[in-house]
């Protein structure tokens, strides 16, 4: 896990890096961050699907560093809902943690895809959110476009490479987005 750790902020900052910070800056890397990007796809589950549920959970995680982000959020935490694998991907929606420490229930299903035979009600390997919707962008988010109005450094999820649904967005690059989609 040397190459990289995720940190409050959009960087991903190496091991080494980190320890060079007092305790204190890597506190306020991780206590000050607020938003996050959650991708799913939009047929499957998308904003329209959690604005007729009003709140779902987050399940079916199965990545090891999506699933470190996806527990470092926060009961107020504001994600991103990006729709991926759709004809164009993009941020389509706000939506809010509400719950941290939730167990996910298709760990334990033998007929889920999600199913982890190592993981057991006593010690479940895979603990989600839950997330209320806030709203649907007036104006949606294309892939092309965040990649047109971002660095790499600033949204995460335009590295190549990337495949994580789960990845941190820094405060002002938040602004930003809350800015373009609401017109």
């Amino acid at each position: 896990m040397d190459a990289a750790v995720e940190s409050g902020g959009a960087e991903l900052w190496s091991r080494a890096a980190l320890q060079q910070l007092d305790w204190s800056d890597r506190y306020l890397m991780v206590s000050c961050m607020r938003y996050w990007l959650y991708k799913s796809e939009p047929g499957v589950y998308g904003i329209d699907h959690l604005e007729r549920d009003g709140t779902t959970i987050w399940d079916g995680v199965r990545n090891y560093q999506a699933r470190i982000n996806l527990n470092a959020a926060a009961v107020g935490d504001q994600l991103f809902f990006y729709h991926s694998s759709a004809d164009p991907p993009g941020i389509a929606g706000l939506a809010e943690v509400v719950e941290t420490g939730v167990i996910d229930p298709l760990q334990f299903d033998p007929d889920s895809k999600y199913y982890d035979p190592t993981s057991t009600p006593t010690e479940p390997r895979w603990i989600t959110v839950r997330v209320k919707f806030v709203e649907k962008f007036p104006v949606f988010l294309p892939l092309d476009l965040l990649r047109r109005s971002f660095t790499v450094d600033e949204l995460v999820t335009l590295r190549k490479g990337n495949r994580l649904s789960v990845t941190p967005v820094a405060d002002a690059t938040a602004r930003r987005l809350l800015a373009m989609a609401r017109g």
